[in-house]
């Protein structure tokens, strides 16, 4: 495991950035933590670094699922209202793995149904208000 400290929203995109480049094209990143945590602006900085206009790049909250189109396509998760395993089958989650790198925001929602080989990030609250602590599992940023 990787442990990564965001002392601002900027870092957040910075780190999104770096784990876009080791990406080939077809991961799962599951993304954990809670309101405020820095979900949105790392899937900005990811998507950014493979091509995508920033002003496109919002949180899916009331779609769902947003899609990007970059160096790959990416389908950006919001799994916020998904509480069963009906409400998974109706995103279309499952048609859209390996078709493309998957963000998945609220992924302690949907825990069972992340594959095994998937990027984990663990987001948290540091010492101060801006801060943010990243826990990073499934890909190596050396």
């Amino acid at each position: 495991m990787t442990v990564v400290v965001s002392k601002s929203a900027n870092d957040t995109e910075k780190l999104g950035a770096q784990i876009a480049s080791k990406l080939k094209g077809n991961e799962v990143i599951a993304l954990f933590g809670g309101l405020g945590m820095g979900k949105t602006a790392f899937t900005r900085g990811l998507s950014c670094a493979l091509g995508v206009d920033e002003n496109t790049i919002s949180s899916p909250t009331f779609a769902l699922v947003n899609e990007y189109v970059g160096k790959f396509n990416i389908y950006h998760f919001d799994m916020y209202r998904v509480t069963t395993w009906d409400d998974l089958y109706t995103t279309g989650f499952f048609d859209y793995i390996g078709n493309g790198v998957i963000v998945i925001e609220w992924s302690e929602n949907i825990e069972g149904a992340i594959p095994d080989d998937a990027v984990r990030i663990h987001i948290s609250k540091g010492e101060t208000d801006n801060e943010r602590v990243f826990e990073i599992e499934g890909v190596d940023l050396s």
